[in-house]
């Protein structure tokens, strides 16, 4: 929202990942083979990103998976920069862009939010689109993503010193874009 706010390009890097978690495991390889990863990576097609199968139940997890190898992270690294590098700018969203990908950049906003919080999101979606899964294992599962993102030695999940935090947990949609707007 603020990408089309500002008229500005949009990438949703956890989209890359996801993409190439779904195409190691059409490929029928092992999803924690750094080596299967990084050729996924590498051979990613960007007109990919918008396939619907990249919010399918699991991919998230399998991509947390997949983004773990440092090999993988950097086949994706130059895509995110030039992708950000485009006039007049972009809008970038991922648990690492103000840290690695971005260090840089004019503005970092680390949105955060309670992990019961996201798990009521994720299982509202999921059910509307009707997925059968339950509040507990989306919340196990957004629980394990987070340790691993958060743990892993290449580029883990935390805030750029810089970057302001912003807590959706008690905001909708709308409330969270507008503090957003007020903060940039």
């Amino acid at each position: 929202k603020l990408a089309a706010h500002f008229n500005l390009a949009y990438l949703d890097t956890g989209s890359l990942y996801r993409a190439v978690a779904r195409d190691v495991r059409r490929s029928g390889l092992d999803l924690d083979n750094a080596a299967n990863a990084a050729a996924a990576a590498r051979a990613l097609d960007p007109a990919s990103l918008t396939d619907p199968s990249l919010r399918d139940p699991g991919v998230g997890d399998a991509a947390s998976i997949v983004a773990k190898f440092p090999e993988v992270r950097a086949a994706l690294l130059e895509f995110q920069r030039d992708f950000a590098r485009q006039e007049p700018g972009a809008v970038l969203d991922g648990r690492d862009i103000g840290t690695v990908v971005l260090p840089d950049a004019d503005i970092k906003i680390f949105v955060v939010a309670d992990a019961e919080v996201r798990a009521r999101r994720r299982f509202d979606e999921l059910r509307s689109r009707g997925e059968p899964v339950t509040f507990e294992g989306v919340l196990e599962v957004i629980r394990r993503r987070d340790e691993r993102d958060g743990s892993r030695a290449a580029a883990p999940m935390k805030p750029a010193p810089d970057a302001i935090e912003l807590d959706t947990s008690r905001l909708g949609a709308d409330e969270a874009f507008a503090e957003a707007l007020a903060l940039i």
